[in-house]
């Protein structure tokens, strides 16, 4: 067995495009008379990407490869004094300044996106008066989390996604008509006393706006990074602008923006049309020095296949639009991955005191 000492040189070089940087010193290149072997160890979860990533080393190599494709997935440090949370790696907000822009869709995507690129995925729907995820993933009007010890929540489980919302401690006809500080309160509970198993990411979808709900999670909670979502419109550009300075303001990474809504594509003539504007996204990102995560279509299949519990990852996972999220997701774990200070995750003791 031998190893290639300039074939590695060469593949550290290689730019990854879901950060735009050299690779570095992830691989591990081996050749004996089986042939040539390269393993890939990767701080973000990119399965969907194998394919593609050993075509580029094939050429790079100049002959047939063996592609190892593995992922170690720390970690990422958070703002303040914030304690990290038990069985939660990385905790990533997604937000938006103002509601309709596609924020939940977008979340619930996104997940499912991230648990195919292979990683371990939860939800909290952190939208108290307005819960959406048991909806968008299919669960039934009646369900509701597990209990053990009557003290910690048992999240159900969908698709290979734990989730916890509002929604499954309510009924759709229970409106949640409490002030600011009890919403939050509740809020915290069930965020910290849900027993999360062993996850890599946990996304939490964000009510829209800055208020007592945002203020408390991103002062409290563990957050190591965030994504905006916005249309190209400038009413909801003002808006999320204002979602990333008070991300900015409580020391919460902005991992970049989604543009969502960008275009819309006639069903019958093929027409592209950008009916909210062009490059609003683009523009936001710019402005603050952070990724354009992705540009998703205004697009009827993508609303019916939500409203239906089973969003695009699920219904149409070879389509276009599901490699834009795939894609999204990808970059979302690079981008924290190489944007933030890794550092072992401490185990935390719970107690009612």
């Amino acid at each position: 067995m031998s190893v290639n000492p300039q074939l590695l040189s060469q593949l550290a070089a290689l730019v990854d495009l879901n950060t735009n940087q050299p690779y570095g010193d992830v691989w591990q290149v081996q050749e004996d008379a089986a042939g040539l072997s390269v393993i890939v160890t990767l701080p973000y979860a990119a399965q969907t990407e194998r394919d593609a990533l050993k075509a580029r080393v094939e050429e790079v190599a100049g002959q047939t490869v063996t592609l190892v494709l593995q992922q170690d997935i720390k970690a990422a440090s958070t703002q303040g004094a914030a304690s990290s949370m038990k069985g939660v790696k990385n905790i990533i907000a997604v937000a938006s300044g103002k509601g309709g822009v596609g924020k939940s869709t977008t979340t619930v995507n996104l997940a499912l996106a991230m648990a195919r690129e292979g990683a371990k995925v939860g939800i909290l729907d952190a939208d108290i008066y307005g819960p959406s995820q048991g909806l968008l993933l299919g669960f039934a009007g009646d369900t509701r989390p597990g209990v053990r010890g009557e003290q910690f929540f048992v999240p159900p489980i969908a698709h290979g996604i734990q989730v916890m919302s509002m929604a499954f401690l309510t009924t759709k006809d229970t409106p949640m008509a409490w002030r600011g500080p009890m919403a939050t309160g509740a809020l915290m509970q069930i965020l910290t006393q849900t027993e999360w198993q062993d996850l890599d990411y946990l996304f939490i979808d964000m009510p829209p706006g800055t208020g007592d709900i945002q203020l408390t999670l991103s002062q409290k909670v563990p957050v190591s990074g965030s994504v905006v979502v916005t249309t190209p419109q400038d009413i909801a550009l003002l808006d999320a602008r204002r979602g990333i300075e008070m991300f900015n303001k409580v020391n919460i990474p902005v991992l970049g923006v989604v543009e969502n809504m960008s275009t819309h594509i006639c069903s019958n003539c093929g027409h592209a049309e950008a009916i909210f504007g062009e490059e609003g996204g683009k523009a936001l990102a710019a402005e603050y020095g952070v990724e354009e995560l992705g540009k998703l279509p205004l697009s009827l299949s993508i609303r019916q296949q939500a409203d239906a519990g089973k969003p695009t990852i699920l219904s149409e996972p070879d389509s276009d639009v599901a490699a834009i999220y795939q894609s999204i997701a990808r970059k979302v774990g690079a981008t924290l991955a190489s944007r933030s200070e890794q550092f072992s995750m401490p185990v935390i003791g719970m107690s009612d005191d």
